[in-house]
């Protein structure tokens, strides 16, 4: 295949979450408008049902029951209540290297950091539903090479916006981004999967890392299917090669009313903000907790601020409770709560007229998270533990040097 070529192929996984106007929709569609009676490899599909959990009414109830119902009927596995299904789906087995994954949310380019081709394609994942093949126009590739060492502070969440920063918003328009260099061969699993996850606001369909002993590590005992990981090609054609120095990086901030808007932290240090959100499927993994833990041990949040921890899965969950992680969020303030995509969207937790929001969650358009007339600046999870602290938006750099200097003092010998 070569990059401008439409193609039909066959995806190894459909995904998707139930959400009203979408699975609710194909369901229909497949039955009444086409004709189907039971999809084909009803294995390949996975349904999760992450939004609106618990259920605030009886019409939201109404939508999970048809979504349980359907699997019931087609063979298809439901997953519920164990967390953001782009999580889930990898911790369950659906990120395979080499593996084509469709869903209807751009955000499944998650899956890329394992080295899978994850295609977020609408509705026109119908198609999938009603067929065994998904048609694409063969995107062209941009090469990332990140190189440097990141400065203690910054976190993939600042890699990414920084990306958009200096490539463009637009720069890799229905494009496919591929990563690599020493930042990213030094960088966590959970991290890629921040970087991947993010791939739509660069304007690209998906964004991809070559798997590494690390990936496979993750996947071996998890992948549902056998497949050959896949890697680029020695004389692999790229649209584009970028080349960036992320040594000099640091702590971000995206300022509203747009994804694009990339600044320093420090030039916004000292903004009041109302409420944080820790959480989303791009930043709520255990890292992101225990970076948020560093900064709130042993200290109170400001009174009358609303921190909101939402770990992006159960799993995640379980492994900070087990970390004593939890108890210190809680005991600082936190308000914590089970998996759900609900206060990324706004659903819980939502924003009056004239309030702002530090958040790790995706977007920071107008109304995400409530009124149209709050603020949403995006951050890093650091980031969102110190301004909760202060109850204005605020540099975490010298909280984590305080538990820096006191993990060194605590190792070292005496003669």
């Amino acid at each position: 295949m070569h990059a401008g070529e439409e193609v039909t192929a066959r995806p190894d996984f459909v995904i998707a979450y139930d959400f009203p106007g979408y699975t609710d929709v194909f369901f229909k569609e497949t039955r009444e408008d086409f004709g189907i009676a039971q999809v084909e490899r009803p294995e390949r599909f996975v349904l999760f049902i992450d939004h609106m959990v618990p259920a605030a009414t009886p019409k939201e109830e109404e939508l999970h029951k048809v979504t349980r119902a359907w699997g019931r009927e087609q063979g298809v596995t439901v997953v519920e209540r164990e967390g953001i299904g782009h999580q889930v789906s990898a911790e369950q087995g659906y990120a395979v290297p080499g593996a084509f994954v469709v869903h209807f949310d751009g955000h499944v380019s998650q899956l890329g950091a394992f080295g899978a081709f994850a295609y977020g394609a609408r509705k026109g994942i119908i198609e999938s539903f009603v067929t065994d093949g998904a048609t694409l126009t063969v995107p062209a590739t941009v090469k990332v090479e990140l190189t440097g060492t990141l400065r203690p502070g910054v976190m993939a969440r600042d890699v990414f916006h920084h990306l958009v920063r200096v490539m463009g918003p637009a720069s890799c328009r229905f494009q496919a981004v591929e990563l690599s260099g020493p930042v990213i061969d030094a960088m966590s699993i959970e991290g890629r999967q921040t970087l991947c996850g993010q791939a739509m606001f660069l304007g690209a369909t998906t964004m991809l890392i070559a798997p590494d002993e690390k990936t496979l590590a993750y996947v071996r005992e998890r992948s549902r299917i056998t497949l050959d990981p896949v890697y680029p090609d020695a004389d692999a054609v790229y649209a584009h090669h970028w080349k960036i120095d992320v040594s000099e990086l640091e702590p971000i901030v995206v300022v509203p009313p747009s994804p694009a808007n990339t600044r320093n932290l420090t030039e916004f240090t000292g903004l009041e903000v109302h409420s944080g959100y820790l959480g989303s499927c791009a930043s709520g993994r255990i890292e992101d907790l225990r970076a948020a833990a560093d900064v709130l041990r042993g200290r109170q949040i400001q009174p009358g601020f609303q921190l909101h921890v939402v770990p992006t899965s159960r799993a995640i969950m379980a492994q900070a409770a087990r970390e004593g992680l939890l108890e210190t969020l809680v005991e600082a303030g936190a308000f914590v709560s089970s998996p759900s995509c609900d206060y990324c969207f706004g659903r819980i937790a939502t924003m009056s007229d004239g309030q702002r929001a530090v958040s790790t969650g995706t977007l920071n358009t107008p109304g995400r998270m409530g009124s149209v007339d709050s603020e949403i600046y995006l951050c890093n999870a650091a980031v969102v533990a110190a301004s909760a602290l202060e109850g204005r938006i605020a540099d975490p750099r010298p909280y984590l040097a305080t538990v820096a200097s006191a993990g060194t003092n605590a190792g070292s010998t005496t003669p």
